[in-house]
């Protein structure tokens, strides 16, 4: 399952609570690089991660907030091994074209909120690094804009809905038959 969507559209919030839900789902924990928050990342150094790039070890990488993220096959094929269902944070189309290689149903998900929640989310959690958020919230509606076809399992409004009922909708999504929904991007980041 891919979680795609701005800083502050409940990726984490919705991932607790799917996980609250169903003891299935698992957060997929990228490898990480850099400064900044550790919760949720399997922190590794840049050599390591160009290493698993040159033995095409990678689904995904990408560097933003001063640090470098990583998609790796051997992590998430372990996750999937343990009969687990793969929960990936994703902030560009790209990755979350990209990870489409690994064999599994996935279910993609856009996670919505307009600027001043994202905003306000982040002052409200302490991060100290808001305006950087905001950028990235800018540099994720236009990355959606730029792909504005690109097929999605499910689009949710996060500032409109509780993270039970956003949970609710990825678990039916999840057992429903395979298909993209259409909404209007365009519509729904306004």
């Amino acid at each position: 399952m891919i979680l795609y969507g701005p800083p502050g559209s409940g990726k984490d919030t919705i991932t607790n609570e799917l996980t609250r839900l169903r003891a299935d789902f698992a957060l997929f924990e990228r490898l990480k690089t850099g400064p900044g928050r550790t919760t949720g990342y399997r922190l590794t150094t840049i050599g390591q991660i160009e290493e698993l790039a040159r033995a095409g070890g990678l689904l995904y990488r990408n560097a933003r907030y001063d640090a470098e993220y990583a998609i790796d096959r051997r992590g998430l094929a372990a996750l999937v091994d343990t009969g687990r269902v793969p929960v990936l944070h994703m902030g560009q189309v790209m990755g979350a074209s990209a990870v489409a290689v690994f064999p599994l149903h996935w279910v993609r998900v856009v996670l919505w909120c307009p600027l001043e929640v994202t905003e306000a989310r982040s002052i409200g959690r302490g991060d100290t690094d808001v305006y950087a958020r905001v950028k990235a919230w800018h540099e994720t509606r236009e990355d959606l804009l730029a792909h504005e076809t690109e097929p999605w399992t499910l689009t949710l409004r996060t500032d409109q809905m509780s993270p039970t009922e956003s949970a609710n909708a990825i678990i039916d999504a999840l057992s429903a038959p395979a298909s993209a929904e259409s909404r209007n991007i365009r519509e729904l980041v306004g």
